[in-house]
């Protein structure tokens, strides 16, 4: 970690509304977060209801917004696929047998292939797919099952779907919180997710990814290798949220120079300290995957799984901390 986090301050945050309807702040250009002030040398760990004598405040500026007033790729601002190819040999994010890169993370067992307007698959001229939908200022990524005359031209993947990210365009340390309604159904899986801008892997955070069989049931994990062995370690935890696929809530994760804590509608939920190989500013990934071989909840696509279905996201924004009277920028 860098010597841009000097300072950690801390300010109870308001609640954020359950609703976007009923969220007329948005995403303030200043916020405030709290934050415990327990010694950061507790691996990982839920926080539980802290008491407010354990809490302290934290002031930040905001960096990065997005209300989805427009189509997502007309800003220049977002990427309809991974970007590049990742220093972790076997990330292979192919679309497929045959495909390109770019396209989904086979390893995972996921059945679809993630699409925009310009992409032609197997073809040469582009297929008009757009998964993405904006109405009244929600952004709508959506899965589709594949129509049947186009299986071959893209890849005999089950289903099209979306993802947006923000390599080489914004990385940073600080606050990422996105504002949204979490889809269920067999084989759905949606997640808000950051990795490393350099592209290696990991770290990786999970902000919070959705368990499609398991309505209500929100992850949010960290990821690390540690360096003498290479074995890949994790840890974090499953959170119930009533009504999350129906009700907009804000979910996000909070980078500190000590430690990386959860919220949920800016509540800490958990924490961890700052495991190794943190040192690169991370970027933002949002998708709808369909289809897991590894991620509990959320199961194969099967004839139960919903011919079509919607991640809608009201938001999503990123803060750095405030350090200093002038704010020092560590954004890329």
């Amino acid at each position: 970690m860098t010597a841009k986090f000097l300072i950690t301050i801390g300010l109870i945050a308001a609640l954020t509304p359950a609703c976007a309807a009923d969220d007329p702040d948005g995403a303030p250009l200043e916020l405030t977060l709290p934050v415990t002030t327990d010694p950061a040398m507790i691996q990982c760990r839920k926080i539980g209801m802290p008491e407010a004598s354990s809490l302290s405040f934290l002031p930040l500026h905001r960096t990065f917004h997005d209300d989805f007033d427009e189509h997502p790729l007309s800003g220049g601002r977002w990427v309809p696929h991974y970007a590049g190819g990742a220093a972790w040999p076997e990330a292979r994010y192919w679309g497929g047998d045959g495909s390109d890169f770019k396209r989904k993370t086979s390893a995972n067992g996921e059945q679809q292939i993630y699409v925009d307007p310009r992409y032609a698959g197997r073809g040469t001229a582009p297929l008009g797919l757009d998964p993405f939908r904006i109405e009244n200022g929600v952004l709508s990524i959506v899965a589709r099952r594949t129509p049947p005359n186009l299986k071959a031209v893209l890849f005999n993947n089950e289903y099209t779907s979306g993802i947006l990210t923000t390599q080489g365009k914004f990385s940073q340390y600080g606050y990422f919180e996105i504002r949204a309604k979490i889809p269920i159904g067999t084989g759905v899986w949606p997640a808000f997710w950051l990795l490393a801008d350099d592209g290696g892997w990991p770290p990786e955070i999970d902000a919070v990814e959705g368990r499609g069989q398991r309505p209500g049931d929100l992850v949010m994990t960290t990821h690390w290798r540690i360096p003498a062995t290479g074995r890949i370690e994790s840890c974090g935890f499953d959170f119930a949220v009533s009504g999350a696929e129906a009700d907009f809530h804000n979910y996000g994760v909070l980078w500190q120079p000590d430690r990386l804590i959860y919220f949920i509608d800016r509540r800490p939920v958990s924490d961890i300290r700052v495991p190794i190989g943190f040192d690169d500013p991370m970027y933002m990934i949002v998708n709808l995957a369909m289809g897991s071989k590894f991620f509990g909840g959320v199961g194969f696509v099967d004839a139960e799984s919903p011919v079509t279905v919607s991640f809608e996201i009201d938001r999503i924004s990123a803060y750095q901390i405030d350090m200093t009277p002038t704010g020092a920028s560590n954004v890329r």
